[in-house]
C-alpha cells in the first residue's frame, strides 16, 4: 500500500519534471512565431532627427522647415500662431495637426535647399523618394523674449522671440504604414521684431483737454497721467524731488501708432478711426523705495517753472512680455507758468 503512493508520487514528480522543460521550448517558439509574423515591414521604425538643425521660414509663405542633407522636415502653419508674446511657464501654445497646420516629412536623392521648398514652383531636383504625412497629433509652441541689456543703466529692449516647437502624439503614415512618436521635438524658430524706437525728444506738454503729460514722436505716445497733478507738478522749487509711486492711480503708457500722433487725436470726443493702434505696454504697479518710482524735481525757468520727470526701475508688460526702462530714464521736461 505504502509502496503503491510512493510509485504514484514518484510518478507525478517526473511528469512535473518532464512538463517544465516543454512550456519553456513551447514559449519559445510561440516568440519566434510572433516576431516571424509581425516582421511583415509594417513595424519598420525610421529615426529622423533635426534637432540640431536651425529652422527657417519661407519669406513668401507660411512654412518653417529644416533641411539635412537629403532629408526635410516642415510645417506650414498660419503667421498668426506665432504671437509677439511670451508663453506662460507650463502653458504652450497648442494647435491641432490638420488640413490648417501640417507636418511633411521628405527625402530626397539628393541634398535639398529652400529652393526645394520656397519658390512657389520649386526645383525639380534633386528628386523626391519618400515623403511622409502628420494625420494626428498636436504642436506645441512655447514662445520665449530675445532681450538685449544695457550695462550703463540696466535698461533691457526686446529684439524677437524665440518659439521652441514640440510634436506630441504625432502620427506619420509613411509608404511602409504608420509611425508614431509620444514627443518629437522640432526645435527653435527664431522671429526678429523691430525694437521699439523710443524717439523721444524729452521735452514733453501737457494735454490740453486733461491732465495727462504726452512726449510724442511720429506715431509713439508716452503718456503720463497721475492722480494729484497739482501737488506733483506744483510751481515750486524743489530742494527734494517729489516722487509717486506708479499704481492704479498714476499710470504709465506708450503706445505705437500706424502713423502720425498729436493731442487733437486724444481730445477727440470721438476717436478717430486711424491711425490706429498697433501695440500698448502699461508700467506695472510700483514697490516704495525700490521700483516703478515717478520723480519730479523743479527749478524756474524765466518767469515760469521747469519740472523734470525721471523714472526710476520702472517695467513696461504687455501680455506677458517686458523691458526695463533701466535704472534712471529720463521722460522729459514740463514747462508751467
Amino acid at each position: 500500500m505504502i509502496k503503491g503512493k510512493f510509485n504514484s508520487i514518484k510518478n507525478i514528480f517526473l511528469l512535473k519534471n518532464y512538463t517544465i522543460p516543454m512550456k519553456k521550448i513551447l514559449c519559445i517558439l510561440a516568440l519566434l512565431l510572433f516576431i516571424t509574423a509581425c516582421d511583415d515591414g509594417n513595424l519598420t521604425v525610421d529615426v529622423i532627427d533635426f534637432s540640431e538643425v536651425a529652422a527657417q521660414k519661407c519669406s513668401n509663405k507660411n512654412v518653417i522647415y529644416k533641411v539635412k542633407g537629403a532629408e526635410m522636415l516642415f510645417i506650414e502653419i498660419p503667421a498668426s500662431t506665432f504671437t509677439n508674446d511670451q508663453t506662460v511657464d507650463g502653458s504652450p501654445i497648442e494647435v491641432p495637426i490638420n488640413s490648417t497646420n501640417k507636418v511633411t516629412y521628405r527625402k530626397y536623392d539628393g541634398n535639398v535647399t529652400s529652393s526645394n521648398i520656397c519658390p512657389t514652383v520649386p526645383d525639380a531636383t534633386p528628386n523626391l523618394k519618400e515623403e511622409w504625412h502628420a494625420t494626428s497629433g498636436t504642436i506645441q509652441i512655447t514662445s520665449t523674449a530675445i532681450k538685449s541689456t544695457n550695462a550703463t543703466d540696466n535698461s533691457t529692449r526686446i529684439s524677437g522671440y524665440t518659439y521652441n516647437i514640440v510634436f506630441k502624439n504625432i502620427t506619420f503614415q509613411k509608404p511602409s504604414g504608420p509611425q508614431v512618436y509620444e514627443t518629437f521635438t522640432f526645435g527653435n524658430y527664431v522671429m526678429m521684431v523691430n525694437p521699439l524706437a523710443f524717439g523721444f525728444n524729452h521735452e514733453v506738454d501737457k494735454s490740453a483737454c486733461s491732465t495727462k503729460i504726452y512726449d510724442f514722436s511720429g506715431g509713439e505716445v508716452f503718456t503720463l497721467d497721475v492722480a494729484d497733478y497739482a501737488a506733483l507738478f506744483a510751481n515750486e522749487v524743489t530742494t527734494t524731488p517729489r516722487t509717486a509711486l506708479i499704481n492704479s492711480g498714476n499710470k504709465l503708457s506708450y503706445r505705437l501708432y500706424s502713423g502720425t500722433i498729436t493731442d487733437a487725436y486724444f481730445c477727440s470726443a470721438t476717436i478717430p478711426v486711424t491711425p490706429t493702434l498697433t501695440q500698448q505696454w502699461d508700467a506695472i504697479d510700483g514697490i516704495a523705495a525700490t521700483s516703478g518710482i515717478i520723480e519730479v524735481s523743479t527749478t524756474t525757468l524765466g518767469t515760469g517753472f521747469q519740472h523734470t520727470i525721471r523714472l526710476k526701475n520702472v517695467t513696461l508688460k504687455k501680455g506677458n512680455s517686458d523691458f526695463s526702462l533701466g535704472n534712471d530714464y529720463l521722460f522729459g521736461t514740463l514747462i508751467t507758468n
